[in-house]
């Protein structure tokens, strides 16, 4: 050993205390390793620190008491059931401070086992996802209302046997919610969306009234009187997703425009939407800062005007396949220098143009979708690569010309 040079010392010779801290700072697969190689190990590996904010993935294809045990005394809060065979409830009962359960695309989860599962209160429970069990029915929500009274999370994508009543079971028991996932529940209509923010009779000094997170992609029978409940009774929401709901029109973005709460709004592929409702939403929502319209095809260089006039918050804006030309990203990017994703594919009138306007004004781009835009040549790519921040580009199928 040459002088001045440390003296190694072993991973083995160090305090607990140090093994703790090198562990917490492995991915989940080589924390389970190191607890295998020896006692000491083992015992600094589970120190609760070492596994704060882990969430466990688990097949469940049996009980497994040790199991539970094992990620009780990591401190271990947060499971996903991948698959599951036997009882739901053993993983409640096995692990009596769940915070957040995950069951998604566990096709076999009937309303039997969750109402097995949640038939105590469980007041740690304030996040569950049961998107795709598509089995559930309104007849689970009224044990979870009942006995998950603090949950702020609820996921029920996917879950098309949810009704309005579900819905009014929701408004009624789960007033703790803070984001709610309801799509393609083909099932609720403007009715549940009244239960939901407190304009129905059944609902009044009810609702949801605290939600700032709302999806409503897929819903089929929402049209603009949805959007009017939303309006007036759930003030503090934040974002809202009403993609692919085909009955919303500019009319029912008008109600959203007197929204001051909300930060992001995704109404894609609504058909119904034109420049009008674009208009709309910069003269109300100013600071709303993620807006998505792609697909939208009523959408053109007017409503990028009307943006351009008044949502000076905007950091992403999807555009994909909207009618727009280089006149229409004119507007945009004059206006809105902060932007730092704009999505543009599928609109083939945009140009090197457009291109070069973009590299131009828009410095804090840091992603960028030309998927499709076949008019664009390597002399705008040229310049788009040149902005200093740019992280995502997506050409797809774009040919060099």
């Amino acid at each position: 050993m040459e002088a001045g040079q440390a003296c190694p010392v072993e991973i083995s010779c160090l305090f607990p205390e140090i093994l703790t801290i090198i562990f917490s700072h492995l991915d989940v697969r080589d924390k389970g390793h190191v607890t295998q190689v020896c006692v000491k190990w083992r015992d600094a590996a589970y120190n609760r620190c070492v596994w704060k904010n882990v969430e466990a993935k688990l097949h469940l294809r049996r009980s497994k008491p040790s199991l539970f045990s094992s990620l009780v005394k990591r401190g271990i809060n947060r499971v996903q059931v991948l698959s599951l065979r036997g009882s739901l409830s053993n993983v409640v009962v096995g692990i009596p401070n769940l915070e957040r359960l995950s069951l998604s695309g566990c096709f076999n989860i009937t309303d039997t086992g969750l109402n097995q599962a949640f038939s105590q209160d469980l007041p740690c429970l304030t996040s569950l996802n049961l998107s795709l069990c598509k089995q559930v029915t309104d007849q689970s929500l009224s044990h979870i209302s009942q006995n998950l009274k603090n949950l702020e999370e609820l996921e029920l994508g996917g879950c098309s046997n949810i009704s309005n009543t579900g819905v009014l079971i929701i408004a009624i028991g789960l007033t703790n919610l803070r984001s709610l996932n309801l799509r393609s529940c083909h099932k609720v209509s403007d009715q549940g969306i009244a239960y939901l923010a407190g304009q129905a009779e059944q609902s009044q000094r009810c609702g949801n009234l605290n939600l700032e997170h709302l999806c409503l992609q897929d819903c089929q029978k929402l049209t603009d009187q949805a959007l009017k409940h939303v309006s007036l009774g759930l003030t503090s929401l934040k974002s809202v997703n009403l993609s692919f709901c085909g009955s919303v029109t500019d009319t029912g973005i008008k109600f959203l425009s007197k929204m001051t709460s909300l930060r992001e709004l995704n109404l894609r592929s609504c058909d119904n939407m034109s420049d009008i409702g674009l208009g709309y939403l910069s003269e109300g929502v100013a600071r709303l800062s993620a807006l998505d319209v792609s697909f939208c095809d009523k959408v053109g260089d007017q409503g990028l005007l009307f943006l351009s006039q008044g949502l000076f918050s905007l950091r992403s804006l999807s555009l994909n396949a909207c009618n727009i030309s280089d006149d229409g990203i004119q507007s945009v990017v004059t206006a809105l220098h902060d932007l730092t994703t704009l999505n543009i594919g599928q609109c083939s009138k945009i140009s090197d143009r457009s291109l070069g306007l973009i590299s131009t004004k828009l410095r804090c781009l840091t992603s960028i979708d030309l998927y499709g835009c076949t008019q664009i040549t390597t002399v705008g790519l040229e310049k788009i690569m040149q902005l200093p921040s740019l992280s995502t580009l997506n050409l797809g199928l774009w040919h060099k010309k």
